[in-house]
């Protein structure tokens, strides 16, 4: 069904719901889903509205123009977006294969509803998988002491793909700080671990020292600073003592696909709100 999204934050008051409902029922809008909530620690509202596209009597164009006195009467953060315009998402992956397979297969099969233009990574090893897919693979090699040409390249591939999103699949680089301050709430990363426990590399090792009794992973957004962007979605797996860390990389897997798709589909239908460093997520 061909929708328009319309995605709102505001500081809380009375009448908010009813300004927007009017709104869309004078014009005949047909609303499909529509979420709110209310946060009572920051007094901000939010609210994610699914309206039929064949209902109103405008573009989307037409539709923000329309919209905007009411928004600026409320002082909302806000955006409508276009159901049938597709997010380009530039994937980013190093040598493991097992999320960006996973993201190729769903978006092979369409269940993820966005065009994937290009795959950067800094080895060759995943490049017959990405170009099986027909998708170009560019090799960008990250070598000691050219760190700043490396990502130089990257970011004009990143520019010159017109990437809506870049989602690190497994990418073992750290972003530079002008990337991601770009490509702010844009850029979606999986850490291997529940975060904020175990930040860095080799979670699971740090995690069975602890003898932790659930392991998991976390779908993030990235920020300057390491693993501590706005968290999207999270998912865990039981273990016990029994489990090598082996077995835990091996469990981990699976639920480190999980959260990274769960939370790239909830971006890409723009279910996603960010406020400070918190989410909310209309699932």
């Amino acid at each position: 069904m061909h929708t328009y999204r319309l995605v709102i934050a505001c500081p809380d008051r009375v009448g908010i719901v009813a300004k927007v409902g009017n709104f869309l029922a004078t014009y005949n809008g047909w609303i499909t889903e529509a979420s709110h909530h209310s946060d009572s620690e920051s007094g901000w509202f939010f609210m994610r509205h699914e309206i039929r596209a064949d209902s109103l009597p405008f573009s989307v164009e037409g539709l923000r123009q329309a919209f905007a006195p009411i928004a600026r009467e409320f002082s909302m953060q806000w955006r409508v977006s276009d159901s049938r315009e597709r997010k380009r998402v530039v994937l980013m992956a190093s040598r493991e294969s097992h999320c960006l397979a996973d993201l190729l297969h769903r978006w092979h099969s369409g269940e993820l509803d966005c065009d994937i233009p290009c795959v950067i990574s800094n080895h060759e090893d995943l490049r017959s998988m990405v170009e099986w897919h027909g998708i170009p693979y560019f090799h960008v090699p990250v070598l000691p002491g050219k760190k700043e040409e490396a990502f130089a390249e990257v970011t004009r591939l990143v520019r010159e793909q017109a990437a809506d999103v870049i989602v690190l699949a497994r990418y073992m680089q750290i972003l530079p700080s002008a990337l991601c301050e770009e490509y702010a709430q844009r850029v979606i990363n999986i850490h291997h671990s529940f975060l904020p426990s175990f930040v860095g590399a080799k979670p699971y090792h740090q995690a069975s020292l602890r003898g932790v009794k659930l392991i998991g992973a976390t779908c993030h957004y990235v920020t300057e600073e390491l693993d501590a962007g706005p968290i999207i979605e999270q998912d865990v797996v039981r273990v016990s003592h029994r489990d090598s860390v082996e077995e835990m990389v091996r469990r981990g897997k699976d639920v480190e696909k999980m959260a990274l798709s769960r939370g790239l589909r909830y971006h890409l239908e723009d279910r996603v709100l960010v406020h400070n460093n918190k989410t909310v997520v209309f699932d």
